[in-house]
Formats: structure tokens, sequence, C-alpha cells
């Protein structure tokens, strides 16, 4: 099968890495950057570390607003879907790029597979939450990642080409994991950094969604960094460039005890969030690494889509939005001071990560064709 993969961002970086050497193995496989994620800092060193080939075609479309960006992906993306006649088009997750190739391959008659299909956090004020709906209703293929994405697609009535693969991230997660375990990895990011980090000695956090970056958002949660910092346990964060600029834009400052650092490549950043105290994040990505690591997790987010991973006191996450009071609680009881470094190396010397074998999956399902029933 001709398949062309678009990707654009570096959670579907992540996501490609895992499944391109098996789709590469099995199918002719065209992969097409839109380039949303546009500088080195947050996608450019991907490639290289994740043993990603480079794009057949790099389009490079990143900035802009929602509506100017998918625009300009889908006038880039028709002509080459075109020209390239696949059987198929593959997209992932949520993003702009995948509104913009799940379109565009639609519009031109060509079957979707959508990786990823059927989260929903069932907030339309999300971007994200309107381009996976979008995506999932053109799809022929939906590749859920998780028992309730399967349930999801059922109460849309999405029947047909659901399949339940597993999570592509766990895949690629499982297969480093044992790079990240030892805390050697640790003081070597640290020196590299200029951060003093130990086991349990530094709360981790990444801050990058729309609805974080408005201005009473962006003084919350710094105040909420803030809060959750002391001299002795730091927060190490990780920060989105979208986001340093709606700082300096708003005015924000962020507390001494908050150290920025610039967007890290995958390895470390799985190294900081296993050897981490808590992370402190609104990325779905980052908050699936953290449950599969075992790591507390506080979600930056009212709602989440994946749900799997938040519930009582002994789940690996909970929301906390931008609640002050509710971080300082939850960081009390899931992540105690005095306790942090012997729970980390305890984690970490402990940690033996399976993937499910979702790219396996995935190939097979494409290798059999359209599901009876396709729209």
């Amino acid at each position: 099968m001709k398949i062309v993969s678009v990707v654009g961002t570096r959670p579907q970086l992540i996501k490609a890495a895992a499944l391109q050497p098996v789709l590469r193995r099995d199918h002719e496989d065209v992969f097409v950057d839109t380039g949303q994620h546009y500088d080195d800092a947050m996608a450019g060193n991907f490639f290289g570390e994740l043993g990603l080939a480079r794009p057949d075609h790099a389009l490079g479309i990143g900035g802009g607003g929602h509506g100017d960006q998918t625009g300009r992906m889908l006038i880039a993306l028709e002509p080459l879907i075109r020209e390239a006649a696949p059987d198929a088009v593959l997209v992932y997750g949520d993003t702009n790029s995948t509104l913009a190739g799940a379109l565009a391959a639609a519009k031109l008659g060509i079957p979707v597979a959508h990786v990823e299909a059927g989260l929903r956090s069932f907030d339309r004020r999300m971007p994200e939450e309107l381009n996976r709906v979008v995506a999932d209703h053109l799809a022929t293929w939906l590749f859920a990642p998780t028992a309730a994405a399967v349930a999801n697609l059922a109460a849309e009535g999405i029947a047909s080409g659901v399949i339940d693969v597993g999570d592509l991230m766990l895949d690629l997660a499982a297969r480093v994991s044992h790079e990240v375990r030892d805390p050697a990895s640790l003081a070597t990011i640290g020196e590299r950094l200029g951060l003093p980090l130990s086991p349990g000695g530094y709360l981790f956090a990444t801050v990058h969604r729309a609805e974080n970056r408005e201005p009473a958002a962006l003084a919350a949660w710094a105040a909420m960094l803030g809060d959750a910092a002391t001299p002795n346990r730091p927060v190490v964060l990780a920060l989105h460039p979208g986001t340093r600029a709606a700082l300096t834009a708003a005015g924000v400052t962020l507390p001494a005890t908050v150290a920025v650092v610039e967007p890290q490549g995958y390895r470390t950043s799985l190294a900081l969030q296993l050897h981490a105290a808590a992370v402190l994040t609104d990325s779905g990505g980052v908050q699936r690494e953290a449950a599969w690591l075992g790591v507390p997790c506080l979600v930056l987010r009212d709602r989440t889509e994946w749900v799997e991973t938040v519930g009582g006191p002994d789940s690996s996450s909970v929301l906390v939005g931008l609640d002050r009071t509710a971080a300082r609680r939850e960081l009390a009881t899931r992540a105690p001071v005095d306790g942090s470094p012997e729970i980390a190396a305890r984690r970490a010397a402990g940690l033996h990560l399976t993937g499910p074998g979702a790219a396996e999956r995935i190939s097979v399902a494409l290798s059999a064709g359209e599901p009876p029933g396709a729209r």
C-alpha cells in the first residue's frame, strides 16, 4: 500500500518514530512534515534522536492563527497528495496538521487513517478537540489507543474501521526506557543544563496549550509554579517558545525558584520526568508518559482526553486546573518533600515498560485494505 504520512509537531514525531520503521517495512511511505513546530528546539533535533527519516516533503508552514495556518497547509498538501496518488493518507493526533491532512485527503476522495482516534475531552473550546472530532468523522481507519476511545466513537455512531491498537507512544517509551533509568543520566543532564539535579530533588513542568497562554492564565500558573517550588526543590520548566513569547507579551515574570530550560529531546524529557518528585503539565503526551513512568502528575487543565490516568488518590494524575490550593494539596500528598528522593530512586530502579505493539497492529490493518462498510 502507498501511504502519505502527515506530521507537524513534536508529539507527532514521537508517534511517527514508533510507527515509521514498521510502516516502511510493509508499505511505501511518503513522509510529509508541515513544519507546524518549525524550529530546531521544538522539532528539528527529534529527527536525529529518534532515528526518523528526513521528510520527503518539508512544507515549512509554522506560525499564524489556526485558520491561516490550516489554510496554508491545505493549499500545500492538496497538490502534493494528488501527485503522490496514495492509497491512504495517515494523520496523527489532534493538531492543525492532522485536520489539514484529513481534509485534503477527504476532498480528493482518498481514505484517511487516523492514529489516536476517539479521544475526547468533551470541551469544544479546545482547538484540539475540534480537530480530532473532524478527523475521526472523515477517517476510514480509526486506530484507537484505548477502550475509552473506542467507546467514544461508538457513542458518535462510528463503528466501522475502529480498531483498539494501543498507544504508539508507549511502544517508543518502552523501547528507550532502559536508557533513562540510571540516575547517572540525570546527573549528565543536570551538568548540561547547569542545574544541580538529583532524584526527587526537583519538579518538572511543561505548559503550552492555547488556553494557558491567556494573560490571566499565565499569571495563575506562574504563581502556582512559584508556590510549588522551594529553594531546595525547584521547578524545572521546559518552556515552549510560544509560551515564552506569551509571558513576555503579558509582562508575567516567573519566580526565581523556577528554572527555565529550552524544550528538551525525547530521552531527556523522559529522564526528567522519571527522576522528578512530580510533574506539572498541560500536555496530553507528558501526562501519559508520567503515568507509564509512575510519576505523580498534576494536570493544569480542567478536563483531559486521557481519562484512564485520572481518578482517585491512587491514580497517577490529578486534574488541578490553575487552582493553587489544589496543587499544594496534591503535591503534599503525592510528592512530599521529605520522601521524594527515596520514592524517585525506587521508581527508577523498578522501571520496566512493555509496549502494546501498536505499530504492528496498524500496519496489519492497513495491509488488509479498507474495512468492510468503510465510508
